[in-house]
């Protein structure tokens, strides 16, 4: 919840005892046991709703692929989960620790917004470079090293993305 904004849903084959006590444990209410794979593939489809909710699932198990492949986004646990799962999924954590997983939502958040800036740093420099060729004459070389100087700034946004801060980065809440 503090990192989707959304409270957190276990869906699950094993029996009610077992999957209320470990609900429990990590503050989740809402508890859906004794699951079969098709079952979990409704649950996610009723999480959607109508109004375009969207749903990330984390799975591990050949039980888990319906609802992963039915999920907005799949996440499956890299070393123990079945080939399937990790077929299914759109994204693995290697290290099968669910903590990461808040760590991982908050750097693709940054990539995204990462994207969009570089999208608009190219733009607005071939905008300008194509605006002053029409209205004027645009040296070669002045174009040349216009459009380079772009490639060169999105570039190094880019690497920002490569720095241990944006990787240890924890997630506020």
């Amino acid at each position: 919840e503090r990192v989707t904004g959304s409270s957190a849903v276990l869906l699950t084959g094993d029996n009610p005892r077992a999957a209320h006590a470990v609900a429990e444990r990590v503050g989740i209410v809402d508890v859906r046991a004794g699951l079969l794979p098709e079952d979990k593939a409704e649950a996610v489809r009723e999480l959607q709703g109508d109004d375009g909710r969207r749903v990330l699932l984390v799975g591990d198990g050949v039980n888990d692929a319906p609802a992963l492949a039915a999920s907005d986004i799949g996440v499956a646990m890299g070393r123990k989960g079945s080939d399937l799962a990790l077929e299914t999924a759109d994204a693995v954590l290697i290290r099968d620790d669910l903590g990461t997983l808040a760590s991982v939502i908050a750097l693709s958040r940054r990539a995204h917004w990462i994207v969009v800036a570089n999208l608009a740093i190219a733009a607005s420099f071939i905008v300008v470079l194509v605006t002053w060729d029409l209205i004027g004459t645009l040296p070669l070389p002045i174009g040349v090293a216009g459009h380079e100087s772009s490639t060169v700034i999105v570039a190094l946004n880019g690497m920002r993305l490569l720095s241990s801060r944006a990787w240890n980065q924890r997630t506020r809440g």
